[in-house]
């Protein structure tokens, strides 16, 4: 069978704190899974257990693992908060902030990972829309989305038969936005979700579909999957 089930699976969500990630967290504990969620402010729920680290403190992690024991499901969707400047408002500090997050934070958590990962463990990286989608301002996000695109696909290669897939968001409706119900947050949802085919922007719960569905299914690896209302139509 190509398929499987998250029942008693190991999933590590690091970034599992807020936003997608926790909602990737809370979606693979209703599917039975033993959660695990890492990062700078992690807290334990009822479903959910938690271990407080750094992605980008590789020692820090491969404590949080060597306790974890076997991961049947990596999964990373920690990022830095950081703008769209443009070439000549781009500084060096934002540029390695972002890509030292996003890109070699989850490198070196896989790194850390390995000895713990099962035979046929899963590992499911973040990127977004704008890798494939450009303009003024997409610079620094474009890059380190395509990069992290680019770096999945070499690792499915590398570490066969263990998966490895990318899920790239569009516009989804986060604390990133600001708080929730606060009039700027739902105003830019309202906005960008009038342009999008779908008519409306993401939420958490439309994403933490799909790495439920590279999770699940053992056919898929090397895959890109947008989960973006069709941004990258608009």
């Amino acid at each position: 069978m190509s398929g499987t089930t998250l029942q008693q699976q190991q999933v590590v969500v690091i970034g599992g704190t807020s936003g997608i990630g926790r909602a990737v967290a809370q979606e693979a504990a209703a599917r039975g899974a033993i959660v695990t969620v890492i990062g700078r402010s992690a807290k334990a729920s009822t479903d959910v257990r938690a271990a407080v680290a750094d992605v980008t403190d590789s020692a820090a992690l491969a404590q949080a693992f060597a306790a974890i024991g076997k991961i049947d499901h990596l999964v990373l969707t920690a990022g830095a908060r950081v703008g769209s400047p443009t070439l000549a408002g781009l500084t060096r500090d934002e540029l390695e902030l972002a890509f030292n997050v996003k890109l070699f934070g989850s490198l070196f958590a896989i790194q850390a990972a390995l000895p713990y990962l099962s035979p046929n463990a899963s590992v499911t990286l973040t990127s977004g829309l704008l890798s494939r989608k450009f303009g003024p301002g997409s610079l620094l996000k474009s890059g380190l989305n395509a990069a992290v695109d680019a770096t999945a696909k070499s690792l499915a290669r590398e570490l066969a038969p263990r998966r490895v897939n990318v899920v790239s968001p569009g516009v989804v409706d986060t604390e990133l936005w600001g708080e929730a119900g606060a009039e700027s947050r739902v105003a830019a949802m309202a906005r960008i979700g009038q342009g999008l085919p779908v008519g409306r922007t993401g939420t958490p719960q439309d994403v933490a579909q799909a790495y439920m569905l590279v999770m699940e299914n053992g056919f898929v690896s090397g895959a890109v999957i947008d989960v973006d209302g069709g941004g990258l139509l608009s």
